[in-house]
């Protein structure tokens, strides 16, 4: 298992938790601070795909005028546990 915690950056969240599997399958994803119903649905809807699937979909999205979102936070996330080694 591969598991992170991600300080976030611009966004009202402040902190992301993942885990993914050896094969980069996301298990579970948890986000303190922000929009409480909008975070937990998107942690219910990437847990159970692949890291690169969702890095792709979520990288680049914005929150209004500011230049990143909890989404592309997210997707920044990933990218380090992608990286990260295997515990």
């Amino acid at each position: 298992m591969k598991h992170i915690q991600y300080q976030t950056q611009g966004t009202c969240s402040q902190l992301i938790d993942v885990t993914a599997d050896d094969n980069d399958v996301i298990q579970q994803v948890s986000f303190l601070g922000g929009c409480h119903g909008n975070l937990q649905g998107i942690s219910k809807l990437v847990a159970g795909r692949k890291i690169d699937e969702v890095k792709g979909l979520l990288k680049g999205i914005r929150c209004g005028n500011k230049s990143t979102s909890c989404p592309d936070q997210l997707s920044l996330a990933l990218e380090r546990l992608a990286n990260a080694s295997v515990e």
